[in-house]
């Protein structure tokens, strides 16, 4: 992560609205109250605030005395803005970009999971003739049910299958049919 440099980050806390949530046992609906925002985090899983709430302490010499409890809540389920407040000048660390993956680069996108099969018309029963492509093929029926790759496997062992080389169907599943050392052999 890196800090971002916002505005005048660091300046100060700004006030934001926190969302105190119900509480059940003692019948309370959820509050909101008003508190410091010190900073913002960018993360996987979406932004974290962390706000001051005010709160008592006992000093040592037993006074009571305003403290503040600094916690991390997400946003925006637990806070809310106040109007007219300027937000941009809140230290914010943002994730990096994460990097192109290589293999992406090298591969290309992924091809859609799945393969259809296609039947060949005027045959029926035992003979019956099909061709079994990738989901994605040209020639590729659209309104096929899409098989798994076990299902694929077992439709492409029958004599009468034949796998399809314009989508790379035959690439693909044939060393899954006959092992790998099978590539070599032609």
């Amino acid at each position: 992560m890196t800090a971002s440099s916002d505005g005048s980050a660091g300046s100060g806390p700004v006030p934001v609205r926190v969302v105190l949530p119900a509480d059940p046992v003692l019948g309370t609906e959820p509050q909101e109250i008003v508190a410091r925002l010190w900073k913002r985090r960018q993360t996987q899983a979406g932004w974290c605030y962390l706000v001051g709430l005010p709160s008592y302490r006992v000093s040592e010499d037993g006074d009571v005395e305003a403290a503040e409890y600094r916690v991390w809540v997400r946003a925006p389920e637990h806070v809310r803005p106040v109007d007219g407040v300027d937000y941009d000048q809140v230290v914010t660390e943002r994730l990096e970009p994460s990097p192109q993956s290589e293999v992406r680069d090298v591969l290309g996108e992924r091809r859609p999971a799945g393969w259809v099969l296609q039947t060949v018309p005027g045959v029926r029963g035992p003979a019956a003739q099909a061709v079994l492509h990738a989901r994605d093929c040209e020639e590729a029926p659209k309104d096929a049910p899409l098989l798994d790759w076990r299902r694929a496997l077992d439709v492409a062992e029958k004599p009468t299958t034949r796998l399809c080389t314009l989508c790379g169907c035959a690439q693909e599943l044939t060393p899954l049919l006959r092992g790998f050392d099978h590539i070599n052999d032609s």
